[in-house]
């Protein structure tokens, strides 16, 4: 997901619109940054991997939901405010990945003793909201992928390009191309902003080694498998962006439709990678109708055991 064109600061979490908070929360060790706004059911939301997002790039669907919805919006560990992580460039084992972001998670609601919640993830973090879903499922009672991964796939030359970014203003540049499909998207101000996101040096260093080649393999390890997605119990909305280059369409969402018991989706025409920033509006019309009602778990829709 793109950090929003303006107020960017340079640690990549915006100027914090009205009504929205953050605090560092302990997770089994880790110090993880959640921000938080409105009363209500809980909705998580989970940002995706592109170098320099956090859960800041959420803040304009926050302050869109929090009229009904208690909404948090957590820094996965290596990125924003989080902690990274030690590892693999000191010998040690590579500290990232689905396993390691969905034991955040999962500790992260235990820590704010959320028993019964919504799940919205955006790209890889889509994949750790199906991860958690399948983990918890008497907790998570709607669950949101936003092009999503969590499929094993051939690795798509976007991803590739996205994984493999390293700082620099014509990097950020094609970062932005190839996350919107919108030139307003694309300023020079945008650009600046990326840049000094990703030239933070904590979630710099920890973003170097997150996604080293051959990066295939991070696609397998945010992949759940057909008999783990056919699991999920929660009602499930997929979001895709037509033309995203970066998880294509008929790579994740089209395929989900046959493998999740209870899922519908919508798709945006004209339209890449970043749903939440090129249709807000629609996004948040869309979620709401979907987050609002009473949140119990129906397998009406199953697919017949094969």
């Amino acid at each position: 997901m793109s950090l929003p064109a303006g107020g960017a600061r340079p640690d990549g979490a915006r100027t914090a619109r009205p009504g929205i908070g953050g605090r560092t929360v302990r997770v089994a060790g880790w110090e993880t940054f959640v921000r938080e706004a409105g009363s209500g059911p809980a909705v998580v939301l989970l940002h995706g991997s592109g170098p320099g997002t956090t859960g800041a790039a959420w803040e304009p669907l926050m302050a869109a939901l929090t009229p009904g919805f208690r909404v948090l919006a957590p820094d996965f560990a290596g990125f924003g405010r989080s902690r990274p992580l030690p590892g693999s460039e000191s010998g040690g084992e590579h500290p990232y990945g689905r396993r390691t972001w969905t034991a955040q998670v999962l500790g992260l609601l235990d820590a704010l003793a959320l028993d019964r919640c919504a799940v919205v993830g955006n790209s890889m973090g889509g994949a750790i909201a199906l991860s958690v879903a399948h983990a918890r499922p008497r907790t998570v009672a709607r669950l949101v992928g936003i092009g999503t991964l969590g499929l094993d796939m051939p690795l798509p030359p976007g991803l590739d390009r996205l994984w493999a970014y390293r700082p620099g203003r014509a990097a950020a540049r094609g970062l932005l191309e190839l996350l919107h499909v919108d030139d307003a998207f694309r300023t020079d101000e945008a650009v600046e902003a990326r840049l000094a996101a990703t030239l933070e040096p904590g979630p710099r260093e920890a973003f170097a080694g997150m996604f080293p080649p051959p990066r295939e393999r991070w696609v397998r390890d945010l992949a759940l498998t057909a008999g783990e997605l056919a699991q999920i119990q929660a009602p499930t909305l997929l979001v895709h962006g037509v033309e995203d280059r970066v998880v294509p369409l008929e790579s994740s969402t089209l395929r989900l439709l046959h493998l999740l018991p209870d899922v519908r989706a919508h798709l945006f025409a004209g339209c890449g990678h970043a749903s939440p920033a090129e249709r807000p509006t629609e996004l948040h019309r869309l979620l709401t109708t979907f987050l609002e009602g009473p949140w119990t778990t129906s397998r009406s829709c199953a697919h017949p055991p094969r």
